[in-house]
C-alpha cells in the first residue's frame, strides 16, 4: 500500500516534553490547529488555562486557538493524519499503551533520538513490529537541534527523513520557518541509529570533561567517535549516506559539546564521582543514552563491530567500570 500525505493533512504531537514543546510551537506557526497529547494534569490544565507549558520551556506562549490538548490518546489519533511521537523512548510503550485505535492509516514521525528498552529497537523498529506498520508510512525529524534554541527562533537546521522525498518535502512544508533551515533524506535507518549513537558518544564526553581532561583530547574523542558511528552504520546496514552531513555528524557534535545536553550533564556528573545511580536521580530530564549504551551494545553482539567508546559508556553505566580507569584505558585505543 502506497502513503501519500496530503498538504492538508492534520498534525498531532504525542508527549509535552521540552523538544515537544518546541516542535507544537513550530507546528502552530503554520497549522490552524494542532492536536497535543499531554497526561501530565497541571501541564494539561495550564496550556488550556494560559497556553503555558510550565514544566518546559515555560517562557514560550501559545495560542490556545491553535492547540487542542488532550490527555485522551484515542481522541488526538482519530482526528490527525500525521502523528509525531515526542516523548521519551523509555516511556513509548506506557504512552501508546491505552491506544485502541489502529494507526495503519496514520503517518507517523518520530522525533525521538532514543532506543526502545527491553525490545532492543529503534522507535520505528518497534512501531513496525508491535503495530504493523509499513516503513512507507514513517518518517524522521531530527538533526542537531537543542528544544531551547529552537523555541527561541535561533537558527537551526533540521531533517525530514522518508522512504519517499516526495512525503518529506510535504511534512516539511508544515514546518517551514525563517530560522529552520530544512534538508530531506530517505535514510531511515542509517540517521536514526546516528540520533541514538551520538547521545552514547555526548555521555562519553560528558565523562571526560567531568574528569578534568581538556579540549584537545575531547576533539580526538569526538573525532573517534564520528568514525565510530559511521562504521556501525556502514557495518550494519551498508547504503550510500554521507555521515559528515549535519544530521549525524552535527547532531553528534552539538550533543556533545553543549552544555543544553542532559547526555553530556549525566556523563560529567558521573565524570565529577557521582554514582550512576545518583546521577540519574539528579537529571530533571530523560538522558536517552543511558538507555541507548545498553541496547546498542545488545545490538552489537549480532553485528560484533569493534566500538571501544560505545563499550567504554557501557562498562562504566552498567558494570560498575571505574570511569577514570576505563577513560584510561579507552584513551590508548583511540588515534
Amino acid at each position: 500500500m502506497e502513503y501519500k500525505i496530503g498538504k492538508e493533512a492534520r498534525c498531532a504531537v504525542i508527549g509535552y516534553g521540552s523538544w515537544a514543546t518546541a516542535i507544537v510551537k513550530l507546528l502552530t506557526a503554520n497549522e490552524a490547529k494542532v492536536g497535543w497529547h499531554v497526561t501530565n494534569p497541571d501541564v494539561l490544565a495550564s496550556l488550556r488555562e494560559e497556553g503555558i507549558n510550565p514544566k518546559y520551556l515555560s517562557e514560550v506562549q501559545f495560542d490556545r486557538e491553535r492547540i487542542c490538548v488532550s490527555d485522551n490518546l484515542d481522541e488526538v489519533v482519530a482526528a490527525a493524519d500525521i502523528i509525531i511521537m515526542a516523548c521519551p523512548s523509555a516511556y513509548l510503550k506506557k504512552v501508546l499503551s491505552p491506544l485502541t485505535l489502529s494507526l495503519k492509516d496514520k503517518f507517523i514521525i518520530s522525533a525521538i533520538k532514543g532506543i526502545v528498552p527491553d525490545d532492543y529497537t529503534t522507535v520505528v523498529e518497534y512501531l513496525h513490529d508491535h503495530y504493523d506498520l509499513s516503513y512507507r508510512q514513517m518518517g524522521l525529524f531530527t538533526g542537531p537541534s537543542h528544544a531551547e534554541e529552537v523555541s527561541r527562533g535561533r537558527l537551526t537546521y533540521l531533517t525530514v527523513v522518508c522512504p519517499d522525498l516526495d512525503d518529506a518535502h510535504t511534512i516539511g512544508l508544515k514546518f517551514a520557518n525563517p530560522f529552520i533551515h530544512l534538508s530531506y533524506s530517505t535514510d531511515l535507518y542509517g540517521i536514526e541509529y546516528a540520533a541514538i549513537l551520538k547521545n552514547i558518544y555526548a555521555l562519553a564526553v560528558g565523562m571526560a570533561v567531568g574528569l578534568g581532561y581538556g579540549d584537545n583530547f575531547l576533539a580526538v574523542l569526538i573525532s573517534n567517535s564520528a568514525h565510530e558511528m559511521t562504521r556501525f552504520l556502514e557495518e550494519s546496514y551498508p547504503d550510500n549516506r554521507n555521515t559528515q552531513v549535519s544530521a549525524y555528524l552535527g547532531d553528534l557534535l552539538v550533543t556533545c559539546y553543549s552544555t543544553y545536553s542532559r547526555n553530556r550533564r549525566l556523563g560529567l556528573l558521573v565524570g565529577h564521582g557521582c554514582t550512576v545511580k545518583s546521577a540519574l536521580n539528579e537529571m530533571t530530564m530523560v538522558a536517552e543514552g543511558y538507555f541507548a549504551a545498553e541496547c546498542i551494545r545488545h545490538i552489537n553482539t549480532r553485528h560484533k563491530i569493534d566500538m571501544p567508546i560505545a563499550e567504554m559508556v557501557y562498562n562504566v553505566l552498567y558494570k560498575g567500570a571505574s570511569c577514570r580507569k576505563s577513560m584510561q584505558e579507552l584513551t590508548k585505543k583511540l588515534i
